[in-house]
């Protein structure tokens, strides 16, 4: 829907309005936000943060973050700008990119880097070796792969 209203203003040759508005409520549900704008005029509610339910971005703000919103009709605000994110989400298909402060999440399908590496990491702390004298016992280097799995947990997210 707000696609559609955006081609049929830019074909209309409209000004587009633009207010700059301290962010009061997010729903993350719908996409959308209130927001007040600075210039002291009354709230605004259900302000777009995104263009497409499904896929493309969608940039969370922080309540408290000013943002600059602009009005595509009389009643319709989409979110352009943003002075602090909670979170950034990037879909295409089924490959999924989102950050926020507990960290990255890379996932496509069913399959994410986290869940992948920390497969990988489990396996190589299980291998062995055979040597000229037999099998190995326990992989010499063990404390140096946990570390780094335990740096990967630290640095990607798996939902």
């Amino acid at each position: 829907m707000i696609k559609e209203l955006i081609q049929k203003l830019a074909e209309s040759g409209n000004e587009l309005y633009a207010k700059i508005a301290e962010v009061t409520a997010v729903d993350t549900d719908v996409k959308t936000c209130d927001v007040k704008p600075i210039d002291g005029t009354s709230e605004i509610f259900d302000v777009f943060l995104n263009l497409d339910e499904t896929t493309g971005q969608f940039r969370e703000p922080v309540v408290g973050a000013l943002i600059c919103i602009v009005f595509i009709t009389k009643e319709t605000a989409v979110a352009v700008n943003y002075s602090e994110l909670k979170q950034y989400n990037v879909k295409i298909k089924e490959t999924e990119f989102t950050i926020d402060e507990n960290g990255f999440l890379l996932k496509k399908a069913d399959e994410n880097l986290a869940k992948l590496m920390d497969d990988l990491l489990k396996e190589i702390l299980k291998m062995k070796f055979t040597t000229n004298t037999g099998s190995t016992i326990t992989l010499v280097n063990s404390p140096e792969f946990t570390a780094i799995k335990n740096r990967f947990k630290n640095l990607l997210k798996t939902d």
